[in-house]
């Protein structure tokens, strides 16, 4: 087989490109989430809770749901549908570090557990504190 006709057969066999629609899905499930995160602000403040709490309670409830859902296995039918749209706000942070961890509970807490729970969101942790350190160093170093 050359490469036009290799080149032929990958074309049929691909399957075809479905972006508008996954952009579709990852915005509604997206702004569903952030919808969430807002009535739970709401909730938190007509509780009473001050502001400075509500900052903290809001984040906490979503990431307890999307570790709650990851572990009922729902949390990843609902990825799969909208994409980016999870993966995006904290709930996909959180999916990333429960799935791991779920994935390779039968091999023990400290094998298992312990040592593959940030497999997928090791490296973003790293980057996302090197690169907040670099940021500090340069604002100090301007101002």
């Amino acid at each position: 087989m050359n490469k036009k006709e290799y080149s032929r057969y990958a074309e049929k066999r691909a399957k075809k490109s479905r972006l508008p629609l996954d952009c579709f899905n990852a915005f509604w499930v997206g702004g569903i989430i952030c919808t969430i995160g807002q009535i739970l602000k709401k909730f938190y403040l007509m509780l009473g809770a001050s502001e400075e709490n509500v900052k903290m309670l809001v984040p906490i409830s979503l990431i307890f749901a999307a570790v709650l859902l990851s572990g009922m296995g729902i949390f990843d039918k609902i990825a799969k549908l909208a994409g980016a749209g999870t993966l995006v706000p904290i709930t996909g942070f959180a999916n990333a570090v429960v799935s791991p961890a779920l994935d390779t509970k039968a091999e023990g807490w400290v094998l298992g557990v312990g040592a593959k729970i940030f497999t997928i969101s090791g490296p973003v942790i790293l980057y996302g504190i090197l690169s907040g350190a670099v940021y500090g160093i340069i604002y100090w170093m301007v101002h």
